[in-house]
């Protein structure tokens, strides 16, 4: 049976430019279209829930894209990134951006493919400040830990990879930085947990073994890991906190390596809670409170591109919930939790749409 999600209408949308697909695809699709150049080059995607606004990382347009989540509209962009990058004539990750987005208050957080982190004030639109990581390649995804103002970001891609804590107070100071030569496929996703307080890290692969990886624990105040727990055949790049203390995992594995297409979910206490079969390939994962539902955006899935729906409750995809993707590089989620709409950047590659398209919830 062909699932159709409930869809929000982001923008009106000529008839012919909604996606037909084939059987199993999705129709009907809501769109925000991204102006400027085509959206062949993008990153992290963050929702601001204090104020809904969206926030995307468009390396096409070496900016910050900004998009109304209430009314899912285009507001504008903030520029001053070094785009998509070219390395031995082939577009590098590790040298692009801009890559991970965090915003609160007036301020939005990002990190650029010059190892740099801008900070720009979101009233003047513009970059305020520009904070050296003192790596080579990019800095990469992060969060925010709300009650100290602590700022996590990774630089996956060094020789030597590290993580950068940093002061939010006047002056940016940087608190301290935790290297990881253990790390041999780079450093991912961080959430901060309120319930402990420390930010939760994920390294996809220890000391070469691409079925063990690792989620290390680190305190915000003093920059030092505290504890960790293995990972086992996931070789996970996005983490996100569900409930119960449950932590969604964004398996990257898609049968090769002798690991399976699947996600897992552990406890924060680095128990496995489940193991979900049936799709993977992910990369960056979200989830809703409101919805009670984990979303993987997944660019190498086994059977094609595809937004993947987990319920939070029964830790199981939902019913049809593995959502053909029409286009390319479908690897980043984020959520509205105010009023529970999912949002999925699609490159203009292969097809796709060079937007964001927009699902309503629960899925």
């Amino acid at each position: 049976m062909t699932f159709r999600p409930r869809l929000l209408l982001a923008t009106m949308v000529a008839a012919g430019a909604l996606f037909a697909g084939s059987a199993g695809a999705q129709t009907g699709i809501a769109q925000i279209p991204i102006p400027g150049a085509p959206l062949t080059a993008f990153d992290v995607t963050y929702v601001d829930e204090a104020t809904q606004r969206l926030y995307l990382a468009d390396r096409s347009n070496k900016a910050i894209d900004i998009i109304d989540a209430k009314t899912d509209k285009y507001i504008g962009r903030v520029g001053g990134y070094v785009g998509l990058r070219f390395k031995n004539g082939k577009p590098s990750n590790e040298i692009s951006g801009p890559n991970g987005v965090i915003a609160f208050g007036d301020e939005a957080w990002t990190t650029d493919g010059d190892s740099t982190i801008k900070v720009i004030d979101l009233k003047a639109m513009k970059i305020v400040d520009t904070i050296k990581t003192g790596g080579e390649a990019r800095a990469d995804e992060g969060d925010y830990d709300p009650k100290d103002g602590v700022i996590i970001y990774a630089n996956g891609d060094d020789d030597t990879p590290f993580v950068t804590l940093i002061s939010t107070k006047p002056g940016h100071k940087i608190i301290g930085k935790i290297s990881y030569p253990e790390a041999t496929d780079g450093i991912e996703a961080s959430f901060y947990n309120p319930a402990d307080g420390m930010f939760y890290t994920s390294l996809p692969e220890i000391k070469g073994e691409a079925r063990n990886g690792a989620i290390v624990v680190i305190d915000p105040n003093s920059a030092k890991e505290v504890r960790r727990f293995d990972t086992r055949g996931c070789h996970q790049n996005g983490i996100a906190l569900g409930p119960n203390q449950n932590i969604f995992l964004g398996c990257t594995a898609h049968g090769k390596e002798g690991m399976e297409a699947k996600f897992v979910i552990m406890n924060a206490s680095g128990a496995t809670v489940a193991e979900i079969p049936g799709a993977g390939g992910a990369d960056i994962v979200a989830y809703s409170k409101t919805n009670n539902q984990y979303y993987a955006a997944t660019s190498n899935n086994p059977t094609g591109h595809a937004l993947v729906v987990v319920d939070a409750g029964t830790n199981k995809t939902v019913p049809g919930g593995i959502i053909p993707i029409l286009g390319g590089a479908p690897h980043s989620v984020a959520v509205n939790d105010v009023n529970g709409h999912v949002y999925l950047p699609v490159s203009a590659k292969e097809g796709g749409c060079g937007c964001v398209l927009v699902f309503g919830g629960p899925l």
